[in-house]
């Protein structure tokens, strides 16, 4: 099995700091990759048989695809700004961007049809919730959720602040058995504020044959294929997360730890 934390690097001739295919992973579904582009640059995209969505972390892009132009979306500084903007694409789309300014970008794909056609999803389309309570209290921006159009891809950010827990109590995602249960394959972009910061992250299995803890950076990823996975932010260090997510269906049915389910469950 592929180590579950990849570490980022300096980006490539492309941009690319961070990438997961399918066959990195050792999966079937789910693609991520993150990108830097400097005023001016390009970037282009094209996957035959995969769905994607482009989610702009910082910066403000000009995308195209064909017919369609969306001009100069995106006005975030930083991932703890607020909303992203966002292009959705079916498989088979010739896509391609322009920096208008210094520009930090993730694709996300899973399999995909036509079925869906490209479309923006403005900052003012993400759906906003606030989870949890005390220091399990955490910010959520769905951006594709399993109520938007789209054929596998689940994509949602999230804003742990410093001292708090996320994914949390611990849960899972990984059996085909719905209604109790979906399977879905997911990744985890971490980023932090400030930037010389760190969090932790475990991916667990019930009978431990998976048992990982990880000290992720800012720019790191961890992949999750199975197996419980929550994060904890250290005081001072405000964390958040791109996520991705897919599977043979597109549904979010999770389970949590029966062990520390207690504290989600009404007092009597």
């Amino acid at each position: 099995m592929p180590k579950l934390l990849v570490k980022h690097h300096a980006p490539d001739m492309t941009g690319c700091t961070l990438s997961v295919t399918p066959e990195s992973a050792g999966w079937k579904h789910v693609g991520f990759a993150a990108y830097r582009r400097k005023a001016g640059e390009t970037a282009k995209w094209h996957f035959k048989d995969r769905e994607s969505c482009l989610v702009i972390l910082s910066g403000t892009a000009t995308v195209k695809a064909p017919g369609e132009t969306f001009e100069k979306i995106g006005a975030r500084k930083s991932v703890f700004e607020g909303n992203a903007a966002s292009v959705y694409a079916p498989a088979d789309t010739q896509m391609a961007l322009t920096a208008e300014t210094d520009l930090e970008f993730a694709i996300c794909s899973a399999p995909g049809t036509q079925k869906f056609p490209v479309r923006l999803i403005a900052p003012g389309d993400v759906g906003e919730e606030k989870r949890g309570q005390g220091t399990n209290t955490r910010f959520v921006r769905n951006i594709l959720p399993d109520t938007a159009p789209a054929d596998s891809l689940l994509v949602v950010e999230v804003v742990t602040p410093g001292g708090h827990w996320s994914s949390y109590p611990p849960h899972k995602h990984d059996r085909d058995a719905l209604p109790e249960e979906s399977y879905l394959e997911e990744t985890y972009y971490h980023r932090l504020n400030p930037p010389q910061g760190f969090a932790f992250q475990r991916v667990y299995t019930d009978d431990r044959s998976l048992d990982e803890t990880m000290a992720v950076e800012d720019g790191d990823c961890v992949m999750v294929p199975r197996g419980y996975h929550p994060v904890g932010a250290p005081h001072g260090y405000d964390l958040y997360y791109l996520n991705v997510m897919a599977g043979p269906t597109r549904r979010w049915v999770f389970k949590n730890d029966p062990q520390h389910e207690w504290m989600v469950k009404p007092a009597v």
